[in-house]
């Protein structure tokens, strides 16, 4: 008998003990509370005008008329964290929680821009998605993941686990993965609780809740979990609305297809190196050309929009050149054409050179238009993007998501630049109908990536 109560008290021991040992690893775990519960200490209000108030132990939000999306931003920026939290939706709202999300004045005003998990009671059901707002559209959409639309409960309380490790985002709804995305895009910015705008015709005053906002910022890697989706990557890939847009890839991230040498049939066989989903033009000690030399495009184009992310190293010089002629035949506009300089403006001389003042500055019409002086350009090592709009002669240069210059092809006010410039010599330059599009090899490292146009008219 004694033996029967002592193998019940020493079972009774170790169930008590698993479960002491259980509590005590769960309450290690490094969670930072976001929100008190009680106020909204730590959150500032950008964007629109919508109510943010606490209420019951939960951050209420209530749409307003006329005025655009509101983001309570959280006062500190994360990068790599787990983030956790609750949230209660009407159900004819649509909202989201801003991750590695930021506002700049260069950057739309000011606007809110970065990724956003989707919070989407419609029948659409994409609630978890990752949303890129005011950037790049949809990038990992709920339209596969037939587990994660069914997670979502209507009129009831929610949970969200986020995942943002490097450059990997994760979700889940209700504990079901939800969202599984690789994207070098942004690493770092605050956490914001979106109230969306709404139409005329919606109701004034409907609510969106959260509450049980906690994040770990601390070893985060030792309490990340698996996902058995398949990610989504986004590096030197078409998003679901490029594609919508008719957007191309011009570079596929592994091989030379559609590219050839600017003076050659094929691609240079030295001085480019593809690598890890990168497109460099290696250093030949900074003479133009003296490598591997100029690559174009086999195919030419008319209108387009074209965006190319680009990163320098310490002193470097390239360009992105568009309505490129490479026809040895033609004389001296043989591989001349329109020009997005780029270049490290604090490093390199060409910075303070230029028959117009500043027109060989990075982002700058080469030779012809300096870029605007509040330009934002991302340190040496860092990644920068590159758009350029040309339609019906009008074109525009953007960096990093502000537009810097703009100019109109074959007017009197071009011509005059040109005759000022270094290109007088060269016939109606600039003046093709279309074009190759060339990068540059300048001698210097430079490398590309997310190359992709968008042709309104090509062959």
């Amino acid at each position: 008998m004694k033996s029967v109560t002592f193998k019940c008290f020493t079972l009774l021991f170790s169930v008590l003990l698993f479960l002491n040992c259980a509590e005590q690893t769960k309450n290690d775990i490094p969670w930072l509370v976001l929100f008190d519960g009680k106020t909204l200490n730590g959150w500032t209000q950008i964007g629109g005008e919508a109510l943010y108030e606490v209420k019951e132990g939960a951050i209420v939000g209530r749409t307003v008329h006329d005025t655009p999306n509101s983001f309570l931003t959280s006062n500190a920026k994360y990068s790599d964290f787990i983030l956790e939290l609750d949230y209660k939706v009407d159900p004819s709202m649509n909202s989201g929680i801003q991750i590695r999300s930021n506002s700049f004045p260069h950057y739309r005003d000011g606007r809110v821009h970065g990724y956003q998990v989707e919070i989407d009671p419609s029948d659409r059901a994409w609630s978890g998605g990752i949303y890129d707002e005011s950037r790049r559209g949809w990038l990992n959409p709920m339209t596969e993941n037939k587990e994660a639309q069914k997670a979502f409960k209507q009129n009831e309380w929610n949970h969200y686990r986020i995942e943002a490790i490097g450059d990997t985002l994760k979700t889940w709804i209700n504990g079901v993965p939800a969202s599984f995305l690789i994207d070098e895009k942004t690493s770092s910015g605050f956490i914001a609780l979106q109230v969306h705008s709404i139409k005329p015709e919606q109701q004034e005053g409907t609510e969106i809740r959260w509450k049980n906002i906690k994040i770990i910022t601390d070893s985060v890697a030792k309490y990340a979990t698996k996902s058995p989706i398949k990610p989504i990557i986004t590096k030197n890939q078409l998003t679901i609305d490029e594609r919508k847009n008719g957007w191309k890839l011009l570079w596929d991230g592994h091989s030379t297809n559609g590219w050839r040498g600017a003076r050659l049939d094929d691609f240079p066989n030295k001085g480019w190196e593809i690598s890890n989903g990168e497109l460099t033009v290696l250093s030949s000690g900074g003479e133009e050309s003296s490598a591997g030399g100029d690559i174009v495009t086999k195919d030419v184009y008319g209108d387009f929009e074209l965006k190319v992310d680009f990163k320098l190293t310490e002193g470097a010089n390239s360009g992105i050149k568009y309505y490129v002629d490479t026809d040895l035949n033609k004389g001296p506009g043989s591989s001349i054409g329109l020009e997005y300089q780029i270049l490290d403006d604090k490093r390199h001389p060409d910075a303070k050179k230029g028959n117009h003042k500043g027109s060989r500055t990075v982002a700058s019409l080469y030779d012809l238009i300096q870029a605007d002086t509040t330009k934002y350009m991302n340190p040496i090592g860092v990644w920068n993007s590159a758009h350029i709009i040309s339609k019906d002669n009008h074109v525009e240069h953007w960096l990093n998501g502000m537009k810097v210059l703009e100019y109109t092809r074959k007017s009197e006010a071009y011509r005059k630049l040109v005759s000022e410039s270094k290109y007088v010599d060269w016939p109606n330059f600039g003046e093709l109908d279309e074009g190759h599009i060339l990068l540059q090899d300048h001698g210097d490292h430079v490398s590309f990536k997310n190359i992709k146009i968008k042709p309104i008219n090509s062959k």
